[in-house]
């Protein structure tokens, strides 16, 4: 055997021959590392099926796999309704956002299944110290402090539980191949192997894996590609929510989340967010406002808070929490354009209430709104909220799942929203529904009657 060395970039996965400073193909700076490759090896990998067979796609029958309920129902929507069985899954997470709590936890909450927690970062007694702090004591629950692919695996093929978490895959070596643990190659290799006893055994995996500071997945991507779902485990570690969003499920949808409250003794479901997101102090308060947006296929109503103060300095500061700030300075450009309101010299910061990260372009509408009340010191009707895109040129464009919005908003006993005009919705019994179709006639309306 001879042994070659190529460089991986730990970024993309791109290889080369030659150590770079720069990827030639993602164009990032230092994520070149050595990986050490054994010419002649047998490779190690997922072994390849033997005694394939073509047949007509008409022909297949199909089965409904049976799914193992995680008893989480912030899980199991994410997920698509449960754990398929056999299937490898990647939790990810900024370090201290709870990955290895959610994945303790969830495994505590299958008091009648076998399940073995393998942790390679963690001693058998930290692991039993925040089962403690979790409130929670199964019987069948087994765990393991490990590094070694080789014992873990042994360990689930004595013990055969339904349900085996590996914390995490950058702490896991293999002695299949020669590198130091964490490397990309041990990564690809442990990955491979996990995948390959799952399948053979119809095990479940859960891995947990570490996130750069670019907020991507350490490690190849081909790990991805590896693996049948992808979970992100996203929040802000000064605030109590926590939010489980699925980037990738051979098994399900991609559009549904889950979102937790993290309390001392551990992750708590939040079954209806709206309520906990709202403050119900805002009376007589100016600069905010309520959005209807939708994340996944949950409707949800956030708290838009929005701050104008004269610039102390030559350039006026624009900062958002949350929300994006390219976004914030174009509707910012649309407000001073359209409604012919100068925030010139003046700094703009606008917070997303409860440490919500929000893509919906659908809060538009509630960031104006927001602005122009803080800057005129004139709080909005309690009693109403909004939903709507706002357009260059001042237009209110449609969203999608109106019908959702609309119930959303009634179930928290708004009694008026405002909407895109045109937009086709099913009329509902205890809420005005207000078509707009510009930014100028949603103004009007409200801080008239703000007057």
């Amino acid at each position: 055997m001879k042994a070659t060395v190529t460089y991986v970039c730990s970024n993309c996965g791109a290889k080369a021959s030659q150590m770079l400073g720069r990827c030639p193909v993602c164009g990032e700076w230092g994520t070149m590392v050595e990986e050490v490759i054994q010419t002649g090896a047998p490779a190690k990998g997922v072994r390849q099926r033997s005694g394939s067979v073509v047949q007509k796609l008409q022909d297949v029958s199909v089965t409904e796999d049976q799914r193992l309920d995680m008893h989480c129902s912030e899980l199991n929507r994410v997920l698509g309704g449960g754990l398929v069985p056999g299937s490898l899954v990647l939790l990810g997470g900024e370090p201290g956002i709870g990955k290895s709590t959610l994945a303790l936890q969830v495994l505590m909450q299958l008091q009648s299944a076998v399940t073995l927690y393998a942790s390679g970062e963690e001693s058998v007694k930290q692991i039993k110290l925040r089962s403690e702090r979790i409130n929670g004591n199964p019987e069948n629950l087994y765990i393991v402090a490990e590094t070694s692919l080789e014992k873990i695996l042994e360990h689930a093929k004595s013990l055969k539980p339904e349900v085996v978490v590996v914390d995490s895959i950058q702490t896991i070596g293999t002695e299949a191949i020669e590198a130091t643990i964490g490397s990309l190659s041990q990564v690809r290799e442990c990955a491979a192997r996990i995948l390959q006893f799952a399948k053979e055994t119809n095990t479940p995996f859960i891995i947990v894996g570490h996130i750069t500071k670019e907020g991507s997945l350490a490690g190849p991507k081909v790990l991805e590609h590896i693996v049948d779902t992808v979970l992100q485990f996203e929040g802000d570690q000064h605030y109590m929510y926590r939010v489980l969003r699925a980037q990738k499920n051979r098994f399900g949808s991609t559009s549904e989340i889950g979102i937790f409250e993290m309390q001392q003794d551990g992750l708590r479901e939040v079954t209806n967010p709206s309520e906990l997101l709202l403050s119900s102090n805002r009376d007589g308060l100016s600069g905010i406002s309520i959005a209807v947006a939708v994340e996944g296929v949950r409707p949800l109503l956030i708290e838009v808070q929005a701050l104008t103060s004269s610039a102390a300095y030559g350039t006026p500061q624009r900062s958002s929490t949350g929300f994006d700030s390219r976004r914030l300075n174009m509707l910012l450009a649309v407000l001073e354009k359209r409604i012919g309101f100068k925030l010139l010299t003046k700094d703009v910061f606008l917070n997303i209430a409860g440490g919500l990260k929000v893509n919906d372009p659908a809060i538009d509408l509630a960031v104006l709104v927001a602005v122009l009340s803080s800057s005129m010191d004139i709080a909005l009707p309690t009693d109403c909220c909004m939903t709507g895109e706002v357009g260059l040129a001042g237009e209110i464009r449609p969203v999608n799942r109106i019908d959702q919005r609309i119930g959303e908003a009634r179930k928290l006993g708004f009694s008026r929203i405002l909407i895109p005009a045109g937009q086709k919705y099913q009329p509902a019994k205890g809420i005005q529904v207000i078509e707009v179709a510009r930014v100028t006639d949603a103004v009007r309306l409200l801080f008239k009657q703000s007057n």
